[in-house]
């Protein structure tokens, strides 16, 4: 092992491969995993070191490789993935499924009240109801509503608009400076174009004015006719709907809410009378699905017509960016603008890739803008190295004065000037016209024009009239000399055909020049990259370029662009080894990423003390969110950090990979925002030729499931797949399936991707559809607050902060140890959890800063899950889910198996099982037979078991596929019993040693085709397998196994499967039932059958967790040992006991049981007795919801048991 990881990293340090084999055998396996072949053989040329490539490429990319042949002709093959489970290793040490003597009592009583024939019918009768019969009393949101404005109310706001301008000296000189930007002289064709086409595509480059001036021209525009309007503008990201709704609201001397709002997911500000709102991509999509469900194929080509007939226009911004919500819905906006004749749609982009969104508008019209952004200077990887090679530290010197403006694009008129001088300047001698056009502008642009007929350019014309002065001139810019004429004449060829040797020989020496210095800048280049891996940023290179910079210069900041927080550790620790960037005086070295506490963030903005240099290492957080107004010079590594996923291994991934061009010109441009500037991309040029124009469409890189649901919801009858093709770029099939197979699973589509009634309600919320699935189940086990805060920080992001100080990395998580202990522990989920609670009581007694800081929370990341909370839940009053008073729905959020089975409600069907450990490390492994290994930042990554053979259950949010292989970063460990309540599907086996079962059965359930056996051999009431059904259930002691999902294992009585069916079937019931009609009580067979679930649950839903539990002296020792409260480096520290501190900020004790009311009526058979929970009454509208994604396949009113 150890000489295999040598030759590994000798691989790493000397990889001769070259830079252009690298990108071909890339481009070759991308091609291949997008194909439909499942084997590619490469050509028996590649080398030892290009086959090693190829390996390693491909573990990135989810996919083996082999190596077969010998000498000359060996080959190496690629294979996609095709995972098969070991059902051997899952039946060993089976884990029993056992009820306690409380739970037993309970189930008793249930089956003695309610037999399962009498709740079968109750169910059957329950859950079968028309799509209308449930309807939610839904409060209307208005905001998108036009306002009801008259003629004389509208001329009114415009006098006061023009009032408080005269008023006002500084709205004055805001409007002043509006006047001023590139966009403004383009007001009336604006105004003009949108008044006659329905689409017109503004494409504007950064810094013209287009998102903050468009939406004010069309405002204006509306009033100044007297008609009111509804303008809704869309932005990809959260924080730019609010930031230029405030932009905006502020040029106008408004505060936010008044004629312009905003809403975002789970907030918004203003109303009907809003004018304006700035909206989500999201947001505005369900604005446009949420008349789609209707009850007929002629209502639902009706779709979005009640609300799309108050908007007058719709500004889609930043539509490069691609997200997967902006495709989807600009497909609608499509379909449905040929109806909606008064709607008009602004589509706004920078300048690229601005003819594709017109042609999928049939060809509307493009009006573009220019931006104003200061000149900046770009060098790539073999200028660095010259650079550095240089004995010269005045390279900047040298670069500044000549750093070049690209420019405006010509004009018309600036192209009529040039061919005219041009023409003057070789027809007739005449060359001051041309000399005034190339110095006046000194651009590209300009000295290397070509002439609209002839071709000819500049240094043509001088060189052929042998101004040897002004070719120097023009060589001297930066002219291209190899630049041809339209009859195939260069520069050079031009002198000698005129016979103007001087000039031909000026020209062949500036040519001869370059090509040395070319052919030493590649030598240089080869010799570099024969010693690294380009697929790492190397921080020696960073190193030695920042001195570079800082020796040449004195003043302006460095923004470093690197992928990651890791790299970004690496790069700043070499920096503080380094004694010249030691002194904290003469520099400040920042940490920028979006995980870092806002307070370090707010760091980045500041200037520092005259004489000290800032240094920014900031992932792509910095592309374009943010303006750092003092950063003169940018490296960038042309590494990011890109979470995607992988639809054929059906996993996310993150990655370090190449930017786009799009993104390197960002980053380019980071540099000259507020004055010239210098860009070092550390790539080659040929790498920057093989980078993609942009980045891959969202659609087609992340889990679509969301989408799929509100294609069914727009429309019930069409294929979501035939929908998905109607988009700019549809998402590829398997991304599609998976999307599907998920929808299924949760019960919101059929078998035949027909929309379900559950399915329609799961939609009709703000989150993704496995969170509703989650926030319907708790609001049934009156369980809500915790369902809203996992499903709030699942949306946004996690609360806990990273350790800026390497000393705070063992206290950072022993703080995250220490909360997920409050829970019970094990749980990456339930440390956030209680991380909020104890936020939420410390910030009420005034100890919110000292409470962040000892277990480092991000205090602004509080108060966001804070306000989304709160805003989702009055999302689900006024959908009608739940009620105004919302204290009825908590009773049972501190019962810890009632919690456990709410999270594993909202993660189902990411569900494992740890391995017994190999080498000392444990790995997970999942559904589809990947064995996962958990990220060292997961609470559960040192985890110890009591038996070394345990396989203990695991439910995770996602698995991520990184550099170093495949990870589960947040997972929590769960019992049996949630997970066979919850899961699509259980099937029952015979026990392994029943003596009855002979060795063939064996072998024929452990063949490769057992865990795909006809299904009809395995139900109850089928033709095929029923003796043995019989045989199996015929007494209640008979000892059998459960499968769940045809891939875990657990033993169990008959009797204790039977029930576990029984509570199944009627929590399905229970469930379509309160999420249809959520104001009336659960019929009283369901709700009896809620309350046992939530009895049982409570009482066994943590049994058969084989962990040894921590005691609150260790959790003590191990936070004291880590100095957890004691003060360091800023950190205040608490006065009291960690623990202590933590439990007093807890909200309640534990319970140990769920209380449960429902309203009875006369006639209703009295409610069970004799359970431990029987004394406690429950405060709220309805039982549990059991089931809400375990969709049982077959009939859904019959009791179904299958066997093997």
């Amino acid at each position: 092992m150890g000489k295999k990881n040598q030759k590994k990293a000798a691989q790493q340090q000397n990889p001769r491969v070259a830079e252009a084999t690298l990108i071909r055998i890339s481009k070759i396996l991308e091609s291949f995993r997008a194909a439909p072949d499942q084997v590619y053989t490469f050509e028996a040329n590649l080398s030892n070191y290009d086959r090693a490539v190829v390996h390693e490429v491909c573990k990135k990319m989810g996919m083996k490789s082999k190596s077969s042949g010998r000498g000359g002709q060996r080959r190496v093959s690629v294979y996609k993935n095709t995972k098969k489970l070991d059902d051997v290793k899952g039946k060993e040490n089976l884990a029993h499924l056992t009820f306690s003597g409380e739970s037993k009592i309970v189930l008793g009583e249930l089956f003695s009240n309610y037999p399962p024939e009498e709740g079968g019918r109750g169910a059957e009768l329950e859950g079968k109801h028309s799509g209308t019969a449930g309807k939610t009393r839904e409060k209307k949101d208005d905001i998108f509503s036009k306002p009801s404005r008259k003629k004389a109310e509208i001329a009114k706001k415009v006098e006061s608009f023009a009032s408080r301008i005269e008023k006002d000296a500084k709205l004055k000189q805001i409007v002043e400076g509006r006047s001023k930007l590139p966009i403004a002289s383009f007001m009336d064709v604006i105004t003009s174009t949108i008044e006659s086409h329905q689409v017109v595509l503004i494409s504007g480059e950064t810094g013209c004015g287009k998102t903050t001036q468009v939406p004010q021209y069309l405002l204006d525009h509306m009033w100044g006719k007297g008609e009111a309007c509804k303008i809704v503008c869309t932005q990809p990201r959260r924080i730019s709907a609010i930031s230029v709704a405030e932009r905006i609201s502020y040029e106008r001397g408004e505060n936010v809410g008044d004629s312009v709002g905003y809403k975002i997911r789970l907030e918004s500000k203003g109303g009907k009378h809003s004018s304006i709102v700035f909206c989500t991509n999201g947001v505005l999509l369900r604005i446009l699905v949420s008349k789609g469900i209707t009850g007929s194929q002629d209502e639902a080509n009706t779709v979005a017509k009640e609300n799309v007939s108050d908007l007058t226009h719709i500004i889609v911004d930043e539509i490069h960016e691609r997200d997967r919500f902006s495709d989807f819905m600009l497909a609608i906006i499509r379909d449905i603008l040929p109806s909606h004749s008064h709607l008009r749609l602004i589509l706004m982009s920078a300048t690229l890739d601005a003819e594709r969104f017109s042609q999928y508008f049939g060809g509307c019209p493009i009006i573009r803008v220019p931006g104003f952004t200061y000149p900046v200077k770009a060098f790539h990887l073999e200028d660095v190295l010259s650079i550095l090679n240089s004995r010269d530290d005045n390279h900047l010197d040298s670069a500044m004065p000549n750093v070049l403006d690209e420019g405006h694009e010509l004009t018309e008129e600036d192209k009529a000037a040039l061919d005219e001088a041009i023409n003057l300047a070789w027809s007739n001698d005449e060359f001051d016209s041309l000399l005034d056009l190339v110095s006046s502008e000194g651009t590209p642009k300009v000295y290397d024009y070509q002439h609209s007929a002839s071709g000819l350019t500049p240094l043509m014309v001088f060189a052929g009239k042998g101004r040897v002065g002004d070719v120097c001139m023009l060589l001297s810019l930066g002219a291209n000399c190899n630049l041809q004429s339209k009859c195939g004449l260069t520069a050079l060829k031009w002198a000698e055909q005129e016979n103007q040797e001087e000039a031909a020989e000026v020209i062949r020496k500036h040519a001869q020049n370059a090509l040395a210095g070319s052919l030493e800048q590649q030598q240089l280049l080869d010799k570099y990259m024969a010693t690294i891996n380009p697929e790492l940023v190397d921080v020696v290179l960073i190193e030695q370029l920042l001195k570079k910079i800082c020796v040449g210069s004195k003043d302006g900041a460095i923004l470093v662009f690197l992928p990651g927080w890791d790299d970004i550790n690496r790069t700043r620790e070499r920096l503080l080894a380094n004694p010249f960037f030691k002194d904290c005086s003469k520099f400040i070295i920042i940490s920028l990423h979006s995980m870092v506490p806002s307070v370090e963030q707010k760091k980045v903005f500041k200037r520092p003390p005259q004489g000290c240099r800032k240094i920014i290492l900031s992932t792509n957080i910095s592309e374009s969110a943010i303006t750092i107004d003092d950063v003169v010079y940018v490296i960038d590594s042309g590494r990011m950090k890109e979470k995607s996923y992988d639809p054929y291994n059906n996993v996310s991934t993150l990655q370090s990979s190449w930017v786009s061009k799009a993104s390197a010109k960002q980053r380019e441009g980071r540099a000259g925002r507020c004055q010239p500037g210098i860009c070092y991309h550390l790539y080659s040029k040929l790498r920057e030729s093989s980078l993609p124009d942009f980045q891959v469409p969202e659609i087609k890189r992340m889990p679509i499931e969301e989408l799929c649901l509100q294609v069914k919801l727009l429309d019930p009858y069409c294929k979501i797949e035939d929908f998905l093709q109607k988009t700019l770029d549809p998402p590829v099939p398997e991304t599609i399936r998976n999307a599907v197979a998920v929808l299924l699973d949760i019960g919101a589509l059929s078998v035949d991707e027909k929309l379900t009634e559950l399915g329609e309600k799961i939609g009709c919320l703000p989150v993704h559809p496995l969170t509703s699935k989650m926030i319907f189940f708790a609001i049934l086990m009156n369980c809500l607050d915790p369902a809203l805060t996992l499903a709030c920080a699942s949306d946004y992001r996690d609360p806990f902060t990273l350790p800026m100080l390497p000393n705070e990395k063992k206290r950072a998580a022993a703080a995250k140890f220490e909360l997920a202990s409050l829970y019970g522990g094990h749980s990456d989920q339930l440390a956030v959890l209680a991380a909020f609670e104890c936020w939420n009581n410390a910030k009420n007694r005034g100890q919110e800063a000292s409470f962040c800081s000892q277990y480092f929370i991000s205090s602004s990341t509080m108060n966001m899950l804070q306000a989304m909370r709160k805003q989702l839940q009055r999302e689900l009053i006024r959908k009608g889910f739940i009620p105004e008073n919302v204290s009825s729905c908590n009773t049972n959020a501190h019962v810890p198996g009632i919690v456990h089975a709410v999270l594993v409600a909202g993660l189902y069907p990411m569900v494992g099982r740890f391995l017994p450990p190999k080498n000392g490390k444990r790995v997970v492994e999942t559904t589809s037979g990947a064995k996962v290994r958990l990220h060292p930042q997961s609470l559960n990554f040192k985890l110890s078991f009591w038996k070394s053979n345990d396989y203990p259950l695991v439910i995770y949010d996602e698995i991520t596929r990184g550099d170093g292989g495949m990870h589960i970063r947040n997972c929590t460990v769960i019992g049996p019993l949630p997970l066979l309540l919850l899961a699509t599907e259980i099937v029952v086996a015979p026990a392994e040693n029943d003596d009855e079962d002979d060795e063939d059965d064996d072998d024929d359930y452990d063949s490769a085709d057992g865990a795909e056996s006809d299904e009809d051999g395995m139900e109850i009431h089928g033709k095929l397998g029923t003796q043995q059904g019989e045989r199996i259930m015929s007494s209640p002691d008979n000892s059998v196994m459960v499968v769940v999902d045809r891939w875990l294992y657990f033993g169990a009585t008959a009797l204790d499967v039977a029930q576990i069916y029984c509570l199944r079937e009627q929590l399905s019931a229970a469930i379509l039932f309160k999420v249809t009609h959520p104001h009336k009580e659960l019929p009283p067979a369901l709700g009896a059958y809620t309350y046992a679930t939530a009895c049982i649950l409570s009482n066994d839903g943590l049994s058969g967790i084989s962990l040894p539990g921590e005691s609150v002296e260790s959790l003590t020792s191990m936070v004291h040992a880590t100095e957890i409260d004691e003060s360091c480096s800023g950190r205040r520290g608490i006065s009291q006991n960690p623990n202590s501190f933590l439990s007093s900020l807890k909200n309640n004790t534990q319970q140990t049981a769920p209380r449960y009311h429902n309203a009875r009526s006369p006639n209703q058979r009295p409610p069970l007795q004799g359970s431990s929970s029987a004394g406690h009454s429950m405060q709220g509208p309805s039982g549990p919801r059991g089931d809400s994604f375990k969709r049982q396949r077959g009939n859904a009113t019959r009791q179904h048991v299958r066997y093997l």
